[in-house]
């Protein structure tokens, strides 16, 4: 199963610049981990966007475990929006990822 985050920012920018190294620290172990496939910053930067992979058996939960540990939940930067996607058309090109 694939997966949409989008990620809204709730502060001003200059604040949530102040937690985006962190946030891109814990985004390279979802990386490293094959859960994050593709990420990057919405235009204009009011927030960004995570491709994700999360395994079909447990979908909610791993959506609920990648928002609360991202640190810019934790220091309230920012609120998500996870769309479980049920991905048909190209899905071959996307497992291959």
């Amino acid at each position: 199963m694939y997966a949409i985050a989008i990620i809204r920012y709730r502060r001003p920018l200059d604040e949530v610049l102040a937690v985006v190294d962190a946030h891109r620290a814990y985004l390279r172990t979802l990386y490293d981990a094959g859960t994050v496939l593709a990420s990057g910053p919405l235009d204009p930067r009011s927030g960004g966007a995570l491709l994700l992979r999360v395994p079909d058996d447990a979908v909610h939960a791993t959506l609920d475990a990648i928002r609360d540990n991202d640190p810019y939940v934790k220091n309230g930067m920012a609120q998500y929006e996870l769309l479980p996607w049920a991905a048909g058309t190209g899905v071959e090109k996307l497992d291959r990822l």
